[in-house]
């Protein structure tokens, strides 16, 4: 069995040739997964170059017509060869596929048929246009002001002086989206030497373990008021709703940075958000092009410091401290994530520096509009997750961190790249710090 892909009109067309047996049906289905991204919602499978199908590449083509459904797409077949479609027939699948002479018919009839779930969008809600980018604006709530919790002191994690007088527990009821520094374990001085860079997604805790493993873990409990706790040197909860939600598409193949979704929602803010303050917090639940991330190596804490009171970030120490890949990775997956962005020009007017500089770090892995903005910003990478832009941004939040396919968490650089997204936006109106 061979295969290759390819997308045409937003259409998945997997070529497959050799022989539909059970052997290459099991093989169709690697491909088919390899080649769906989380927001391909439709697939042709084109067969002239399969001779054979027996009831193993049968019950492979329901599989995928199932999940294509559960998609909210159509499934097809093309060029389909005489005996392939006499065993279709004699099995009673003729008229369950929708079959097509070629891949070329089968697109013009997915396209010509296919639905838009987010005409609404399109025709009632405002948009802002930039350079490629569209954000479509969707009313949030506004029933108190948004505000972000600080707890610790990010100067000390900086300088790797955190030590069990800084570290605090919350329990998982506590947070709905935060970031920060943290770890999971039976107690304190389990927790101490592990704790990295970590997210809490309504309920879910999802951290980065300085055990020189560099595999994420998390923890998602049935009971969030159980008795477990998150220990944290440092964290940033959002306490308040979204005042808006955007859904993001852009014509650029190579999808957008997230410095440019800052960098368009601070420009638009200043004249249309009344009582904006230049600092705003964002939940965002898209399809990555590319990851650009870096996390700790290890654990902050005093009796790890460097020499002298230097930074983890000085050049002489955070390739020692600081892991990053910069690579194109995670293609296709969901990104789920949560972070921070101040409007420099705008949020220096509102808040003291003191109170800016516990919101942010200068990383130097980070090489865009850093004369601009600070961004600080935590993901987590799930998979095999449809995405749909209609849907509620909280509701698909807790079922993606329940039901999909952890992959990864990172701390994520600003050049991190997205196809198409679904944004929370608050609107923050004050900084406070916890004890």
């Amino acid at each position: 069995m061979e295969a290759r892909s390819e997308k045409k009109d937003g259409v998945v067309l997997l070529h497959v040739s050799g022989r539909l047996d059970a052997f290459g049906a099991r093989q169709m289905d690697r491909w088919a997964k390899d080649a769906l991204a989380d927001d391909d919602k439709d697939l042709v499978i084109e067969m002239s170059g399969s001779d054979y199908l027996s009831s193993g590449g049968i019950r492979s083509f329901n599989g995928l017509k199932k999940e294509m459904k559960r998609r909210g797409g159509r499934f097809a077949l093309a060029g389909v060869g005489e005996y392939p479609k006499k065993v279709l027939d004699m099995a009673g699948f003729s008229t369950v596929f929708d079959i097509f002479p070629d891949t070329a018919a089968a697109v013009a009839d997915i396209v010509k048929k296919r639905k838009n779930p987010t005409l609404f969008n399109e025709i009632f809600y405002k948009k802002i246009i930039d350079e490629g980018l569209q954000l479509t604006i969707e009313p949030g709530w506004k029933t108190r002001p948004p505000v972000l919790r600080v707890l610790g002191d990010l100067d000390k994690v900086i300088h790797a002086r955190i030590t069990e007088a800084d570290v605090r527990t919350k329990k998982f009821s506590e947070v709905t989206y935060s970031l920060g520094l943290g770890a999971l374990g039976s107690g304190m001085k389990d927790a101490m030497p592990l704790m990295g860079e970590m997210i809490t997604l309504y309920g879910s805790m999802v951290w980065l373990p300085t055990d020189g493993n560099n595999t994420p873990d998390f923890l998602t409990p049935l009971d969030a008021g159980s008795d477990v706790p998150v220990y944290t040197g440092y964290n940033i909860t959002l306490d308040g709703p979204f005042n808006e939600y955007f859904t993001l598409d852009t014509t650029n193949p190579n999808g957008v940075s997230i410095s440019d979704i800052y960098r368009v929602i601070f420009s638009a803010a200043g004249s249309r958000v009344k009582g904006y303050t230049g600092v705003v917090a964002l939940t965002i639940w898209g399809v990555i092009e590319s990851i650009a991330s870096s996390g700790l190596k290890k654990a902050p804490v005093a009796a790890a410091a460097p020499p002298g009171g230097e930074s983890i970030m000085s050049p002489g120490r955070i390739h020692e401290w600081i892991a990053s890949d910069t690579g194109n990775t995670h293609r296709g997956d969901t990104l789920i994530s949560f972070g921070i962005g101040i409007d420099l020009a705008t949020g220096a007017t509102h808040f003291s520096p003191a109170t800016l500089s516990s919101l942010y770090y200068a990383n130097p892995l980070n090489t865009g509009a850093a004369k601009q903005m600070y961004l600080h910003n935590h993901g987590v990478v799930f998979r095999n997750v449809p995405y749909d832009a209609s849907l509620d941004l909280n509701t698909q939040v807790k079922k993606v961190v329940t039901d999909g396919e952890f992959v990864d968490m990172r701390h994520l650089l600003d050049s991190t790249r997205l196809r198409k997204a679904k944004i929370g936006i608050a609107y923050i109106q004050d900084i406070v710090r916890d004890a």
